[in-house]
C-alpha cells in the first residue's frame, strides 16, 4: 500500500489510520530515481516480510523537512528518513528519536558501517541507519568545454581562466538556484575545504572560531572573487535546485557544484551521460589536503513509534550489503555498507574515487553546523552572492548569531 501526501499535515495521516501491526514509514524524495529506489527496496522487504502491511508516505524534501517536528511530537510514523550528524541532534536531544545500538550490534554494522559510525552517534549512543552517500563536486557540460577546447580545471587559477573562455563565448560558468539556501552552503563549504582546509570547516561548524576570522574572510574574497570572474545565472534566488538544471541542460550554463543525485534530474531534463562530466572542485591553496562533501542519508526510529519490532526490521534491512548495491545503483549514489558492490557507472565511479581518497569528508553545512547557525549562515551565503559588498556585514551578522547558538 503506497500513499502520497502533500506538506506537512498530511505526513501524519497514515500514522493516525494505521492499524495495529502495521509499519508506517514516511520518505522524502520525490524526484523520480530515489523514489523508485526507495519503492524498489520497499517491495522486496515486503516480499520476504509479507506477515508486515506497509504503508509508505513519500514527500518532497523541503515539505519534510518542515513536518518532521510536527509528526515526530504528534502521531509519529515507525521510521522516518533524515539526516545524520547536527541535522539529527535536535531530535534526538529532544528525545524524539530512539537509540538502535541492538540493529547494529546484531548486524554487524558496526564493521560494515564503520565509515559513517561516527556521524550517525550521539551521546554514546547509534541513532539510526544510513543507506546512501554521495559525492559532491562540479558537474560540467562536456560537450561545451570540448567545444571550447577547456581541459578540467585542477586549480583555482585554471578554473577562473576557463570561467573567461566561458563567458567570451556566451556561456554562464555556473548554474545554481538559492531558493532553498543549501546549495549556496555547499559552493560556501567547497571553497572553504579548498581554502582552509577539514579541520577549520570542523571547526567553524562547532563554534570554535568565528566568521570574521581572517581565514574565513579569505574563503569570503575567494568565493568574491568566482561570482565576479566567473559568474552564476541570474535570478538563482528565485530558483529551487530542480529549476537550476534548465539552464545547465539548455547550455546556458556550462557548470554546476552539485552533489551526485542531480545526475538524475540531467538525464531526464534530455542530457546524455556523454554530455556530462565530473571533476572534483579545484585547488586552491597549494598542497591542502584534499576534503570532501559526502553527505549521508538515513532513516530513524521516532521515539512515539507504535511497531518498532517492525522498524528494526526494516532498518536492518536497508543497511544489508545487498540491498545497498542495488538500491544505490538505482538511484546513482554510493553504498554506505563496506561489503556493497559499486556501480560501474562513471559517475559513481569517479565519486568512489574521489570519497575513498580524500583526507575528510565532510557532511555539508547545514548538517555539521547546530540547525539555528546552519539557518543564519545559509541566509547569510545568499545575501552575499546576490550583492558581495554586504561580506562584512554578513559576517558580522553571523559572529553575533553564533555567540548566541553556541553560549
Amino acid at each position: 500500500m503506497r500513499s502520497i501526501l502533500t506538506p506537512v499535515a498530511a505526513l501524519a495521516v497514515a500514522a493516525s489510520g494505521a492499524a495495529a501491526g502495521d509499519l508506517v514509514i514516511n520518505f522524502d524524495d520525490l524526484n523520480p530515481g530515489p523514489k523508485q529506489g526507495f519503492e524498489d527496496a520497499v517491495e522486496l522487504f515486503k516480499s520476504e516480510n509479507p506477515d508486515i502491511n506497509v504503508i509508505v508516505n513519500i514527500n518532497d524534501r523541503e515539505a519534510h523537512k518542515t513536518a518532521i517536528r510536527n509528526f515526530l511530537t504528534a502521531d509519529a510514523p515507525d521510521v522516518t528518513s533524515w539526516y545524520p550528524g547536527n541535522r539529527m541532534a535536535p531530535f534526538v536531544d529532544a528525545g524524539l528519536f530512539q537509540p538502535v545500538d541492538d540493529v547494529w550490534e546484531e548486524n554487524g554494522f558496526n564493521e560494515d558501517l564503520a565509515a559513517i559510525k561516527p556521524t550517525m552517534s550521539r551521546d554514546g549512543k547509534i541513532w539510526g541507519v544510513p543507506y546512501s552517500y554521495y559525492q559532491w563536486g562540479v558537474y560540467y557540460r562536456k560537450d561545451i568545454f570540448d567545444k571550447l577546447e577547456l581541459a578540467e580545471p585542477t586549480t583555482w587559477d585554471e578554473l577562473i581562466a576557463a570561467c573567461g573562455t566561458m563567458k567570451e563565448a556566451g556561456v554562464t560558468p555556473f548554474t545554481i538556484g538559492t531558493k532553498f539556501l543549501w546549495t549556496a552552503a555547499g559552493v560556501f563549504d567547497y571553497i572553504n575545504l579548498r581554502t582552509n582546509g577539514y579541520d577549520v570547516h570542523n571547526d567553524l561548524t562547532a563554534g570554535k572560531i568565528k566568521y570574521t576570522d581572517e581565514r574565513i574572510v579569505q574563503t569570503f574574497k575567494n568565493w568574491e572573487q568566482m561570482i565576479g570572474e566567473c559568474g552564476f545565472v541570474d535570478n538563482h534566488a528565485s530558483m529551487s535546485w530542480q529549476d537550476a538544471i534548465a539552464p545547465f541542460s539548455n547550455g546556458d550554463a556550462a557548470m554546476y557544484v552539485m552533489g551526485n543525485f542531480a545526475v538524475d534530474g540531467f538525464i531526464n531534463a534530455g542530457l546524455t551521460e556523454e554530455q556530462i562530466d565530473f571533476f572534483q572542485f579545484p585547488e586552491i591553496t597549494p598542497g591542502m589536503a584534499r576534503a570532501e562533501e559526502a553527505p549521508a542519508d538515513a532513516f530513524f526510529i521516532p521515539a512515539n513509534a507504535k511497531n518498532v519490532e517492525d522498524a528494526k526490521k526494516f532498518l536492518a534491512f536497508v543497511a544489508r550489503a545487498d540491498v545497498q548495491s542495488q538500491w544505490n545503483k538505482t538511484i546513482g549514489q554510493l553504498p554506505v555498507n563496506a561489503k556493497s558492490e559499486i556501480s560501474d557507472n562513471k559517475f559513481i565511479q569517479e565519486g568512489f574515487a574521489t570519497v575513498s581518497t580524500a583526507a575528510g569528508l565532510a557532511q555539508f553545512y547545514d548538517r555539521d553546523a547546530p540547525a539555528a547557525m546552519a539557518k543564519a549562515g545559509m541566509e547569510g551565503f545568499q545575501k552575499f552572492m546576490i550583492d558581495p559588498s554586504t561580506m562584512m556585514e554578513v559576517l558580522e551578522r553571523l559572529d553575533e548569531v553564533q555567540a548566541e547558538v553556541y553560549e
